[in-house]
């Protein structure tokens, strides 16, 4: 009898984690124009977690070329929202959009604005905010606009330190600056720039060079991008990015006045630019969060990217506890079969404020069948720090891309007190896009007891 009970007791041991109780199911839509919009990020208010806001870049008919920027505002957790158009005096094409909340409830979306890439043209990065939680949107302040195209400035995201540091409530952008666009000139370089404001985006400082070592103008593998910054618990800054000996780390202890050296995180086998069937182009670049929570991972930096290290797309995550001085091995976040062939790509990261949780949203092909461009939606959530994964996949059915169609480059999350609002990009017909969330709970997440 003994015996019995211990190989009982062994085999319960040794039996898998029991199953997540989420089931996919129908998504929210959050555009209600015709246009096509992607590249998309959302917020939610931590006054008011009710009020979300989501931002896209979007083309079509009625505006012709020009892109422009649109905000999605909801007042009842993400089931409805109300589309507008954003603020454009510039009367140039809008750009890489992103959007944030203060601790105070202001919510700023920054983004580049452009004419094009030759030196007859302009570009520039700006920022716009709303007072009222997404109802109406103050004037764009500049944050860098030399009225030249050359250089050319590209893809910027920001953080804000809603901590009770002494730098809570500044703002900090990063973004790549290209000598010259597309150029493949050793001297025709790209560089990480960052700014920042001390007075809520009324002014920002003039921009400074972080990285120690520049890459080419190719936006391609070589290239310096995807610099995304988070705050740690003390106001510390932290910034990472994508370039030719895989992805970058640096940080400030003093408010983004200095940085430091460049620490290689990790490589990343087959370069940040790569092909997945069915889109025009598609990147693996690096999302950096930190854990501002009292819970046990108080301080933990992560960063987020994928690359194809195992043959294929897979999506990882890599950990440092000792503000960036030493980094885990990158562990795989995706739980599909190994080495199977099947394409996660774009992928987002979140870590929620209150208690640490780590959520990766990402697109999944791991049940494709025949047809190689068929994609759903996963959600891959952590509640021990990054040491395990549950995925969890969104969307009920899946949808197929195609290529001449500009899908965009990259998805949107965020978390707060246990809700989690994603959004992503989906086709709705064979040239059309629209823009689905799907608001959850940390609940719904959790195994059946």
């Amino acid at each position: 009898m003994l015996a019995m009970q211990l190989a009982l007791l062994l085999t319960l041991a040794l039996a898998p984690a029991a199953a997540a109780q989420f089931v996919a199911q129908p998504a929210v839509r959050v555009n209600t124009s015709d246009l096509n919009p992607n590249e998309v990020a959302i917020a939610i208010n931590p006054l008011n977690p009710r009020n979300v806001i989501a931002v896209s870049h979007a083309s079509g008919r009625r505006i012709g070329a020009r892109v422009t920027n649109l905000a999605y505002t909801s007042f009842d957790g993400g089931r409805t929202f109300f589309e507008q158009h954003l603020p454009n005096p510039e009367k140039r094409a809008q750009g890489d959009c992103s959007v944030r909340f203060d601790a105070e409830g202001n919510a700023y979306s920054v983004y580049i604005s452009f004419t094009g890439f030759q030196r007859e043209n302009v570009s520039g990065i700006f920022c716009i905010k709303s007072v009222d939680g997404g109802h109406t949107w103050l004037e764009p302040v500049a944050v860098y606009d030399l009225n030249t195209a050359t250089p050319f400035q590209d893809k910027p995201w920001f953080a804000i330190d809603n901590t009770n540091s002494p730098y809570r409530g500044n703002l900090y952008i990063a973004w790549t600056e290209f000598t010259t666009y597309g150029s493949a000139a050793p001297e025709d370089s790209s560089f990480i720039l960052f700014s920042s404001s001390s007075d809520r985006g009324i002014s920002f400082r003039a921009p400074m060079r972080v990285n120690d070592v520049a890459g080419d103008a190719r936006d391609d593998d070589a290239t310096v991008e995807g610099c995304v910054p988070a705050v740690g618990p003390n106001g510390e800054v932290y910034l990472a990015w994508a370039g030719r000996d895989g992805i970058y780390f640096d940080k400030s202890g003093d408010g983004g006045l200095t940085f430091g050296r460049d620490v290689v995180v990790s490589a990343m086998p087959g370069g940040w630019n790569f092909e997945v069937n069915g889109l025009y182009r598609c990147n693996g670049m690096p999302v950096t969060a930190c854990d501002v929570s009292n819970g046990p991972a108080r301080g933990a930096i992560y960063i987020n990217w994928i690359d194809q290290r195992h043959g294929d797309p897979d999506v990882f995550l890599a950990c440092s506890r000792d503000g960036g001085a030493s980094w885990s091995a990158p562990r795989r976040a995706n739980d599909d079969s190994l080495q199977n062939g099947r394409e996660q790509f774009l992928s987002w990261l979140a870590v929620d404020p209150h208690d640490g949780a780590i959520y990766i949203l990402f697109y999944d092909r791991r049940a494709t069948g025949s047809d190689p461009t068929a994609t759903h939606v996963y959600l891959a959530a952590s509640f021990d720090g990054g040491e395990t994964f549950s995925n969890h996949r969104l969307s009920p059915d899946s949808f197929t891309t195609r290529k001449p169609v500009f899908f965009g480059d990259y998805t949107g999350l965020d978390a707060r007190e246990g809700l989690i609002m994603p959004i992503w990009t989906a086709f709705s017909s064979a040239d059309s896009l629209e823009l689905r969330t799907l608001p959850l709970h940390k609940s719904d997440l959790l195994p059946i007891k």
